[in-house]
């Protein structure tokens, strides 16, 4: 079986019962482990991440010790960063075993083709939210960041998040836009275009679960989150299935 998850968004100040939360993901990442030939993280399992030279952010150690695990185990782990933890620098590599992916990537799972990415950007045109994704991933401003105390810094990073999601009304995710306007749906059939060979479009980012027909060979699947859903994907080698987590049901 392969596995994918995205947002998670563990720290977020927005949840209220944050531990809790923490040890559901990781409840589930356990009644998989002797399933799971590899699990795919698609971004933004962290609210705010960002690995200084001796510093990681305090918390997650429940989730980190059970990735830890799983590698250790000969679980594949594929980690992609989203726009809520793309400063990682080596430490969930050496320390905790997974395979960072920074950018969108295809990869053949069992005779199918897989094109597979958090997702933000893809599609959008939203010149606000891509200013502010440029800013982000500049190494420069990278550099900059890192001269802040980590006090400071994850404080800054974790009250941005909230405020950022605190703008949407209600602090809730847009609902579909339906298939003329969904911008991961836009950049699939864009890309299918030269790429016809994909069979599965899998990403994250949105919050919202999106289970979609682009041809008769190809789907596209937007993961939902880990926050209120808990949903997630799974491909047995022949079928893809979008699954809700309830405990004691796996």
């Amino acid at each position: 079986m392969i596995y994918f998850i995205s947002d998670a968004h563990l720290g977020s100040l927005a949840t209220e019962h944050r531990r809790t939360q923490e040890r559901r993901l990781v409840r589930f990442l356990d009644d998989i482990k002797d399933k799971a030939e590899a699990i795919y993280m698609l971004g933004d399992m962290f609210d705010f991440w960002y690995e200084y030279k001796h510093v990681v952010p305090k918390g997650y150690t429940r989730f980190l010790g059970k990735v830890s695990e799983l590698t250790d185990n000969g679980v594949e782990v594929h980690y992609f960063t989203g726009n809520h933890d793309i400063w990682a620098y080596g430490y969930l590599e050496k320390e905790c075993g997974v395979i960072l992916h920074r950018k969108p990537t295809t990869v053949e799972l069992h005779g199918k083709t897989f094109y597979l990415g958090h997702g933000d950007g893809l599609g959008s045109s939203n010149r606000s939210f891509r200013f502010i994704r440029s800013v982000f991933h500049n190494r420069v401003c990278q550099k900059l960041f890192s001269w802040l105390h980590p006090d400071i810094g994850v404080k800054f990073g974790l009250n941005w998040a909230f405020h950022s999601r605190m703008k949407r009304k209600d602090g809730k995710e847009v609902p579909y836009l339906g298939e003329q306007r969904e911008p991961l749906i836009c950049y699939s059939k864009e890309y299918l275009k030269e790429h016809p060979d994909v069979d599965y479009f899998i990403f994250g980012h949105r919050h919202i679960e999106i289970d979609f027909m682009l041809t008769k060979q190809s789907r596209l699947l937007v993961l939902g989150e880990w926050i209120s859903l808990f949903t997630y994907a799974v491909f047995d080698g022949e079928h893809m299935f979008l699954e809700n987590y309830v405990e004691g049901d796996n």
